[in-house]
């Protein structure tokens, strides 16, 4: 298969690093550029440590239209903060041939001709769009643990999620709340029932159950460790537990990176793959839906590469077929 020509903006950064170690290893692409204002001129692995010796590139800087026009350019991944992304594309002209992924939430409302960019809920849309918008983290969390049961039209209550995050979840920039000193063996709520992934979260609702008007009560955290996200979602059901199985087990059989588990489940069996586990309980017609995903690779860059696999038609594992630390 022949292979494609990709460039980063804002390479520099957790996501991007997070692609560029994903992209190394890919077998259908080749890294054209990675751009970075703050990192111009310097090899990649002085920022990325880890990839010393896996990889020459240099960072590239200045004019970036100059980037775009090269020849043989097939896709950009746009790794900047939010609002960057936006702010990018208004100073640049892209070639028609170019496709964009972008992992800010700058167009997440499916807005400029983008398209959502959640395999388990458009996959068809995916693969023919030219601008996809990759999901944030904790939405894609949230939504992969409600997905079989807004399809079948079985979400009829409030929802409740309640969910921890690593650090990295925060982005490169040092803050009150990001530095070792107190996040270590420390844990703290934030942005309780405003976090700005409620507006996508609810706008896929809109997709699946049409009128949908129930609340969506999120109470985000902060975890004491680095990368992975759990989510412990609930609300009201009438069927069984084997019921909800099977619901939830035939509608991601034909998904390669989201799983249902009859086992509980824990972070580490996700950290550093594009996978999503999910685990189901009943109690007293409740239904709890613990979902795990980590953080920069199905809930960033991982599921960005999911998302050019489906665009170029490549298989969909292409290059994430990646191994967990499991302990």
């Amino acid at each position: 298969m022949e292979k494609i020509n990709i460039g980063i903006i804002g390479a520099a950064g957790y996501t991007g690093g997070e692609l560029i170690r994903i992209l190394l290893n890919h077998p259908f692409v080749d890294i054209a550029f990675a751009h970075s204002k703050s990192q111009e001129g310097k090899p990649v692995y002085e920022t990325h440590t880890d990839l010393l010796g896996d990889t020459e590139l240099v960072f590239s800087g200045g004019d970036t239209q100059d980037l775009l026009d090269q020849q043989g350019l097939n896709v950009i991944f746009l790794c900047s903060g939010h609002g960057e992304s936006a702010k990018f594309l208004q100073a640049n002209s892209l070639p028609e041939s170019v496709k964009v992924i972008d992992l800010s939430t700058d167009f997440r409302d499916e807005s400029e001709g983008f398209v959502y960019g959640l395999p388990e809920l458009q996959r068809d849309r995916i693969a023919n769009a030219t601008k996809i918008a990759n999901p944030g983290c904790f939405a894609t969390s949230i939504e992969l643990a409600l997905l079989p049961l807004a399809a079948a039209d079985l979400v009829k209550d409030d929802v409740h999620v309640s969910a921890v995050t690593g650090s990295t979840g925060a982005g490169q920039a040092l803050s009150n709340t990001t530095h070792f000193s107190w996040r270590n063996n420390n844990m703290s709520i934030y942005k309780a029932f405003t976090h700005q992934h409620l507006t996508e979260i609810k706008m896929v609702w809109g997709k699946l159950q049409t009128g949908f008007d129930k609340a969506v009560n999120f109470v985000p955290y902060r975890g004491d460790f680095t990368r992975g996200i759990m989510a412990n979602v609930y609300t009201s059901y009438e069927g069984s537990l084997e019921d909800a199985r099977k619901l939830y087990t035939d509608y991601y059989r034909s998904h390669p990176f989201t799983h249902v588990s009859a086992a509980p489940i824990d972070v580490k069996q996700v950290v550093n793959t594009n996978k999503c586990f999910i685990h189901l309980e009943l109690h007293s017609g409740q239904l709890l839906i613990t979902s795990i995903i980590d953080n920069l690779t199905k809930g960033a860059s991982g599921q960005a590469v999911q998302n050019m696999n489906l665009a170029f038609g490549f298989p969909e594992d292409a290059g994430l077929r990646l191994k967990a630390p499991a302990f």
